[in-house]
């Protein structure tokens, strides 16, 4: 399974819209997927990331945009001319074939010859590690290589694209975090391009170069896991991207992107904070704010006035719950093996953290 060119495995939406109705399914999505790039497109349920993977595929077709591999303008082109693997929820892998004669099927479909697509499907079988089960049926294989399977039938005619639509989300917990590790060695070592379509925003931080993120058709943030977590660049972002804490205030003058904010919060107390977008004047501003980003230290220290409401022990770490001066309801995370003090139920404590750590955002109206 060789490597692609700079070219052939590059995915580019310029603009895409789909409507049903009066409701946008999609809404004027414009992204770019280098090739051998793993994409990550995430959202909850209606953000619009599989009808995006669908006119991807060819079985959607968009009222508006385009959609290139490649360099080529594929948008009105059929499934069968597009030359991409899909992985689905379900591997529909057939029962009564064997596992090289479900990986061979593709190529038998394409007309290759006998000898060519026995050895083409038994190089895929070695390249997903399943070199010695070509000769089992489907039934005696786990639910981890029952998707490896499905991997190798997918890209054993050598596709220009991988496409995946929550492939893992039928697997227990264990194996499914095992796959995402498999899933992305596998991809690099074969070097194709991968859009993977999911609901679980850890599942995407591990496996993707970039995540996508998407709400209600809308593409709210493009970057890499890093940045989304640590940057990111709407409420929206910050509340699903991860634990955050939010606190609601005032601004009393209008800030820039990057610039340094005082949001006095609702209920009394200020918060430090850097400011994600263009904030207004006297405008609603929302603070979000990791808990382990969160410092809990004693009274004396400086920082805002708090009381532990509850401590929950969950071995790697203690989380706490806290009610701030002015009511507002706080986690802070600690770790264990830190060596750090972790106060108990009713205890009061000050809250302190960096600047840079609190984005403000305008608070959705």
């Amino acid at each position: 399974m060789g490597l692609q060119d700079g070219v052939q495995g590059r995915v580019e939406l310029r603009g895409l819209v789909k409507r049903y109705g009066p409701l946008y399914a999609v809404d004027h999505v414009s992204l770019e997927v280098s090739s051998g790039e793993f994409l990550a497109l995430l959202g909850p349920s209606g953000s619009g990331k599989t009808t995006i993977l669908m006119s991807i595929a060819g079985f959607e077709y968009p009222d508006e945009g385009q959609v290139l591999i490649g360099g080529e303008d594929v948008t009105w082109s059929p499934p069968n001319k597009r030359n991409l693997g899909m992985v689905f929820q379900k591997y529909t892998l057939f029962p009564h074939m064997s596992v090289l004669e479900n990986i061979a099927f593709p190529l038998k479909m394409r007309g290759v010859g006998r000898a060519e697509r026995e050895e083409r499907a038994r190089a895929a079988l070695h390249t997903v590690r399943l070199g010695q089960m070509g000769e089992r049926r489907p039934a005696q294989l786990s639910g981890g290589q029952q998707q490896r399977v499905a991997i190798a039938r997918a890209i054993v005619y050598q596709p220009r694209v991988l496409l995946m639509d929550e492939p893992l989300s039928a697997l227990d917990k264990n194996l499914r975090e095992e796959m995402q590790i498999e899933i992305k060695h596998l991809q690099r070592e074969i070097g194709i391009t991968v859009i993977f379509v999911t609901h679980d925003q850890t599942e995407a931080l591990t496996m993707a170069d970039r995540v996508a993120v998407l709400d209600q058709g809308r593409l709210q943030q493009l970057g890499a896991p890093r940045a989304l977590y640590e940057a990111p660049e709407t409420g929206f972002v910050a509340g699903f991207i991860g634990e955050t804490n939010f606190c609601e205030g005032t601004l009393h003058a209008a800030a820039m992107p990057g610039e340094a904010v005082s949001v006095a919060l609702d209920g009394g107390g200020r918060m430090q904070a850097v400011a994600a977008q263009a904030l207004p004047a006297g405008g609603r501003i929302r603070v979000a704010l990791r808990p382990e980003r969160l410092r809990v230290g004693p009274v004396g220290a400086e920082g805002m006035a708090a009381r532990v409401s509850e401590a929950i022990y969950a071995g790697n770490a203690t989380t706490l719950l806290l009610e701030g001066e002015g009511g507002q309801s706080l986690r802070a995370r600690i770790p264990a093996g830190a060596g750090l003090h972790e106060p108990r139920e009713g205890e009061p404590v000050r809250l302190s953290w960096q600047p840079a750590d609190a984005r403000a955002f305008v608070a959705a109206s």
